[in-house]
């Protein structure tokens, strides 16, 4: 079968590998069909990803066809299209008994700590593979990027009167932004990038996108008449996560969504003055895949105009350089197999 390994940073090469079999009864075999490119696929291209090493198949905003099951499984059945939740968590440590999979102490995520899905087959755990009737495989293989998202809002608890800014429009800035609105919220987002602007306006529905340069907590008072309830900070950017402190209120909640390899600093006589509650927000949940399927086979999100560039595995290693170039205005790529 055909696997693009990224060999090194700014590496890739594309090898033939035998098709896997399927040897546990716990087990799945599917078709790889569309294949989300992540932030997480970008950074570890260009070297700077944490909890990475190399060579390394990368992959895992997945969409998949169902083609053998170990063993007969309630809700799913051979033919199904599922999105895959590509956390693999042990179920035996302390967090996985309280249900909080994603933070398992013992956590592998395929394409990141082991192999992922930038190939033809793989074999998935049952119960990490949720099916949908209606949604397109695309849409299935940007579940999990939306499910970041989610996880993010629910971790906050965001309700309709809370003030909430939302710092970085790339997609998962993006995603934090339609669940907010999704919990009745109308947020504010800070985004330098024109286009990302332009694109959370008119396909988003966000009406108070602004460039947060110059004075941003004067833009932030003027929008809001005071400081947001709740910020979420979805860039990465150390300097970014760092100001995010600056921009909540009294009382308020930062969330950092985005992560970098270093340390952060902030002032605690400040942190203490506001009460601050600081948290962070880390992959997602089965129930969070759950609610994120319920809302697009709903219609309430619509994904199509996030596709703004698509690829072949064939085709990776000329592509994939270019989604990192800022005039391409890449929204999401998708590898279609």
């Amino acid at each position: 079968m055909k696997t693009v390994i990224l060999d090194k940073p700014g590496s890739f090469s594309l090898v033939n590998r035998p098709k896997p079999e399927l040897n546990r009864p716990s087990d799945a075999l599917v078709r790889i069909r569309r294949i989300g490119v992540c932030g997480t696929d970008l950074h570890a291209f260009k070297g700077d990803q944490p909890f990475f090493s190399y060579p390394r198949v990368l992959g895992h905003e997945l969409g998949v066809e169902i083609i053998e099951l170990g063993q007969p499984s309630p809700g799913i059945k051979v033919g199904d299209f599922c999105s895959v939740e590509p956390y693999y968590n042990c179920g035996l440590c302390a967090v996985c008994k309280q249900g909080k999979t994603n933070c398992c102490e013992r956590l592998q995520v395929i394409g990141v700590h082991e192999d992922g899905g930038m190939c033809e087959w793989l074999t998935v755990p049952l119960n990490k593979l949720h099916p949908s009737k209606s949604l397109p495989l695309e849409h299935l293989a940007l579940v999990e990027m939306l499910t970041i998202g989610a996880h993010a809002v629910s971790r906050a608890h965001v309700v309709p009167r809370n003030k909430v800014l939302v710092i970085g429009a790339g997609p998962i800035g993006l995603s934090v932004a339609q669940f907010v609105r999704l919990a009745g919220a109308d947020p504010i987002v800070f985004e330098m990038d024109a286009t990302r602007r332009r694109f959370c306006q008119n396909f988003l529905k966000v009406q108070r996108v602004l460039d947060p340069s110059g004075e941003p907590i004067e833009k932030l008072k003027q929008a809001l008449g005071g400081l947001p309830d709740i910020v979420f900070d979805a860039t990465g950017n150390p300097t970014s996560m760092q100001n995010a402190f600056n921009f909540a209120g009294s009382g308020g909640t930062l969330v950092l969504v985005g992560l970098f390899i270093g340390d952060l600093s902030f002032s605690d006589p400040e942190f203490h003055r506001k009460e601050l509650t600081l948290m962070s927000s880390r992959n997602a949940t089965p129930v969070d895949f759950d609610y994120v399927i319920r809302m697009l086979e709903e219609g309430r999100i619509n994904l199509n105009p996030w596709i703004t560039h698509r690829t072949s595995l064939d085709d990776i290693a000329d592509t994939f350089p270019t989604f990192l170039d800022k005039n391409e205005g890449v929204v999401k790529a998708m590898i279609d197999v």
